[in-house]
């Protein structure tokens, strides 16, 4: 053993190689993506990685993998886990040879997500056992214990660490590489009323699920993931699970006047009943904190309810804990002081809501981003014309923001192709454009240019190539060619042409112009726009992170009449005022050109630096 300072997902990575994975795949984002990457780091010969298509994809190989005896692991956030349900339902039902667990991180806020959806409720909803981790050093040593509780009950197991746990940083102790466990996979076995699902197989493997899950609420009531400390005498108690749970620690740890029961929920589903019949016993009131469902609170009241129980459970469904958002240390705190009825004094921490306030800084694209240039060239083309602008998950999502204002619609990865078919078949007078990253595209937009092609559609796609997965920390796909950064190998893969895979499907036309070049791709917008039929533009220009910006552009103060054309047009964060003065920022600014084309002065030029 040594010890380590750890972001919260490199102890995840170091756990499940300690305890002997074969094989990680999984899909970037945030707050999940460095699991995977510091496996990719840190593995020993033999165990295999993959940044995978998309989750579903991610998920399937894993599954493959488990079926013949490997221990596997999938890394995803929880919207990737919607992508990823359709083989987990079945999977669920099917069950694994193999440890297998289901990492997916989900992020109260959220922070940088679309939704707030609690994988707890998820696990419930797929029958499948969950472990929620409250920390650094818990994360790494409960992925262990889930794929061992996976491999014994023959199961996929789902590990839940919220954004906090992923992203924080301690010291622990971690296991050297001579100790990890090494697995050796039996190979694929033959079996089809095993590995071959269909009705009547279901049919009875759902009761198997059933009584399995039963016998789970006993073992983890038993086999001390689930804590109780009930101090004697006591009348009040505390159930938390997840950081939450050390959160409430910290606010308990000042008090000394009152001690409620302290209930730590680590498997959330199959909820520990009989060690929630143990708290509650004797027991007046409950506060469950939690973050996002009421899904230890729900538990515990149904245990009351079971047992006839008059203990009062307290939580999200009373208003004692925000139905929504993270729980601040601030708000956990104030939550149990106020439950314990204890006053804000000397005795109670002190904690404020947040260090004084920062400069507002909304999310913009990145100086010099070539979607900012695909974005204008786009609206310019489509000026004075009936247009809608569907937009996708992405860095691109930030062209909603003014001025640029050309993102119309955006719900989840790969549905802007679908919506703008929709939209279409209401409006065929409307030209419908559907933006999508070039790591999306090969992700989800795919079956949505299959099914415009296939139902004769009329619709432009945009296709922003800039050669990476930007928004979750530069990730490769398919597209580049390569399948893991220099910094996790530097492996190389097969690469996948974008306008090869929009010809085979059969898009009317298809062009690929740099966005840099305004004049070239405002023409290219307009041309299509003339045209009928499912059509693609490919911008490509990669992204500004992945080179050394040479130039950068200059204001000639005498010619400029300070208009603010180029803050008004375009937006970029290099161009700002100074003193009432437009001016370059030169620490940003990469010389990419766009300012140029939009000054009616020509006031802007660029040079080298």
């Amino acid at each position: 053993m040594h010890e380590e300072f750890l972001m919260g997902n490199e102890a995840i990575a170091l756990g499940a190689l300690a305890a002997g994975v074969n094989l990680v795949a999984g899909y970037p984002g945030t707050p999940s993506t460095e699991v995977l990457e510091t496996v990719a780091k840190r593995r020993c010969e033999g165990v295999y990685v993959e940044w995978s298509a998309n989750e579903k994809a991610a998920l399937e190989v894993a599954a493959g993998a488990a079926y013949s005896g490997a221990r596997t692991m999938v890394t995803m956030k929880q919207v990737g886990l919607n992508v990823a349900s359709d083989p987990l339902m079945s999977l669920a039902y099917i069950g694994v040879k193999g440890g297998m667990v289901i990492m997916v991180a989900d992020d109260p806020g959220p922070i940088s997500s679309q939704t707030e959806q609690d994988t707890r409720s998820f696990a419930a909803f797929s029958k499948l056992p969950c472990f929620d981790p409250d920390g650094v050093s818990d994360a790494y040593s409960l992925i262990g214990e889930a794929f061992e509780y996976s491999e014994r009950y023959g199961t996929p197991v789902i590990f839940r660490p919220t954004t906090r746990v992923c992203h924080a940083y301690a010291s622990i102790s971690v296991k050297d590489e001579s100790e990890w466990k090494r697995n050796n996979p039996e190979g694929f076995v033959r079996d089809t009323s095993r590995w071959v699902i269909f009705p009547r197989l279901s049919y009875i493997n759902h009761g198997k699920i059933e009584e399995r899950n039963a016998r789970l609420s006993k073992v983890f009531s038993d086999s001390g993931l689930n804590t109780l400390h009930k101090p004697e005498g006591s009348r009040l108690g505390i159930a938390a699970g997840g950081i939450s749970y050390a959160q409430v620690r910290e606010t308990l740890t000042a008090i000394s006047d009152v001690k409620p029961a302290l209930f730590r929920v680590t498997t959330p589903f199959p909820f520990p009943e009989e060690k929630a019949l143990e708290l509650l016993r004797g027991l007046d009131e409950v506060l469950c904190v939690e973050e996002l469902d009421p899904v230890i609170e729900r538990g515990l009241t149904y245990v009351c309810g079971k047992y006839n129980l008059k203990t009062k459970i307290r939580g999200k469904l009373t208003g004692d804990i925000p139905p929504a958002g993270e729980n601040s240390r601030a708000v956990v705190d104030a939550a149990v002081t106020n439950f314990l009825g204890i006053e804000r004094n000397s005795k109670a921490p002190e904690v404020t809501d947040s260090p004084p306030p920062l400069p507002a800084r909304p999310p913009v694209l990145c100086a010099g981003c070539p979607h900012r240039a695909s974005f204008y060239a786009v609206k310019t083309a489509m000026r004075g014309r009936k247009s809608v602008f569907c937009g996708d998950i992405g860095c691109y999502t930030l062209g909603n923001a003014k001025p640029l204002d050309m993102v119309d619609t955006c719900l989840c990865m790969g549905a802007g192709v679908n919506i703008a078919q929709g939209i279409w078949r209401v409006e065929p007078d409307t030209i419908c454009f559907a933006f999508v990253g070039d790591s999306t595209f090969f992700a989800s937009a795919l079956t949505g240019v299959v099914n415009a092609v296939y139902n004769r559609a009329d619709m432009i796609l945009v296709v922003l190539d800039n050669s990476t997965t930007a928004m979750t920390g530069h990730q490769p796909h398919p597209g580049t060619g390569v399948r893991m950064t220099p910094a996790a190998g530097g492996e190389h893969g097969g690469k996948i042409s974008i306008e090869g895979v929009l010809r085979g499907i059969g898009v009317d036309a298809v062009e690929t112009v740099d966005p840099l070049d305004q004049t070239a791709a405002v023409d290219c917008v307009k041309r299509m726009a003339d045209m009928k039929g499912v059509r693609a533009i490919v911008f490509r220009s990669p992204c500004i992170v992945l080179f050394k910006p040479v130039s950068a552009a200059v204001i000639d103060s005498e010619a400029c009449i300070n208009c603010k054309a180029c803050i008004k047009t375009i937006g970029c964060p290099a161009i700002v005022l100074s003193d009432g003065k437009v001016k370059v920022d030169g620490a940003q600014c990469t010389g990419c050109g766009l300012c140029v084309k939009v000054c009616p002065k020509k006031a802007i030029s660029i040079i080298s630096r």
